[in-house]
């Protein structure tokens, strides 16, 4: 089969279109051929081997696939010709990959497979974000940093869909805020002189912040008393610093969101958070964006896409 190489730990630019085997699949595990496979920022960090799983060169990346069951350990509920999303860790971008049992779950129909590819780690990050570490409650605002991103758009597709108020987007650019209206935001500012934008229209309850960098106080500054703000991760490349007298003059919290260290350490946590999404996936409530999309063969422009901030929606990758 094809599937993309890591050889050299060169970037993007070094990995490679090669012919493997196809993959064996073991007792607990599904065998899926790949019609889409995500593409996020820990393979472009996996290209330079900065990422902190660094497996043995040569290596397939690519940890989110979608696509049809091949075969299935007998008991496990699938059974071949299956609709699936699957997380794979390793393996994803190539024709055929395998999963565990256990993270493997059901696409409805209404679900294309470039959608099913977009679910695990952005909604599931978000959900775990917004619900599980910011106690999302019915009626509340929430800012989205990075709104057009994977990331973003999720998180204003889950805040609605649990009961989110007000949903305002921070972008770049106009043209990035079209994207984060499309996603279902109520409104959208430009990152540049956000906070005075935001607050005019009143404080908000919830700030996602996947991007860190120089607005983390601003953000600060967005929250009403009892708000929290949610660090995900550092897109702009710098950890910010704050003063800890800013959290006591509105009892305002800073939680930090740790979603993959979190949900592989507990089984059955991640198919918890499935089960939480798959109703507001069936009725339509959460549509996955799907960005920019590749033939396996271009991966490295997928991966360059994403290295260079270029991308809104989910990168991926079409075998």
């Amino acid at each position: 089969m094809k599937a993309i190489q890591i050889t050299t730990l060169d970037g993007p630019t070094a990995v490679e279109h090669v012919d493997v085997p196809s993959p064996q699949p073991g007792p607990d595990q599904v065998l899926v051929r790949v019609h889409a496979a995500g593409v996020a920022f820990p393979e472009v960090l996996q290209s330079r081997g900065e990422y902190q799983m660094k497996p043995e060169l040569p290596f397939v990346p690519g940890a989110e696939v979608a696509g049809e069951v091949v075969s299935a350990p007998e008991g496990s509920g699938f059974t071949a010709g299956d609709r699936v999303a699957a997380l794979c860790f390793l393996g994803g971008f190539a024709e055929e990959a395998v999963a565990p049992v256990d993270l493997t779950f059901p696409l409805p129909d209404s679900v294309s497979y470039e959608q099913g590819a977009s679910i695990i780690f952005n909604y599931g990050t978000a959900y775990f974000a917004l619900l599980e570490r910011g106690g999302l409650k019915a009626g509340e605002s929430v800012l989205v940093h990075g709104a057009a991103g994977g990331i973003g758009t999720a998180a204003i597709q889950v805040a609605k869909a649990f009961g989110a108020g007000r949903v305002v987007a921070v972008t770049s650019t106009a043209e990035k805020g079209a994207v984060a209206l499309e996603a279902g935001a109520d409104e959208f500012v430009l990152s540049d002189g956000f906070k005075d934008a935001v607050t005019a229209g009143g404080k908000v309850d919830v700030v996602v912040d996947p991007v860190g960098g120089d607005r983390f106080t601003d953000s600060l500054r967005c929250l009403a008393e009892n708000g929290r703000l949610l660090v995900i991760g550092f897109t702009a490349g710098e950890i910010p610093t704050v003063k800890v007298n800013r959290l006591l003059l509105n009892n305002v919290s800073v939680v930090g969101v740790g979603w993959g260290a979190f949900a592989l350490s507990r089984p059955g946590h991640i198919a918890e958070e499935w089960a939480a999404l798959a109703p507001h996936l069936e009725s339509g409530a959460l549509q996955p964006v799907v960005g920019p999309t590749f033939p396996l063969a271009e991966a490295e422009q997928a991966l360059l896409t994403l290295d260079e901030r270029r991308a809104t929606g989910k990168v991926l990758l079409t075998p």
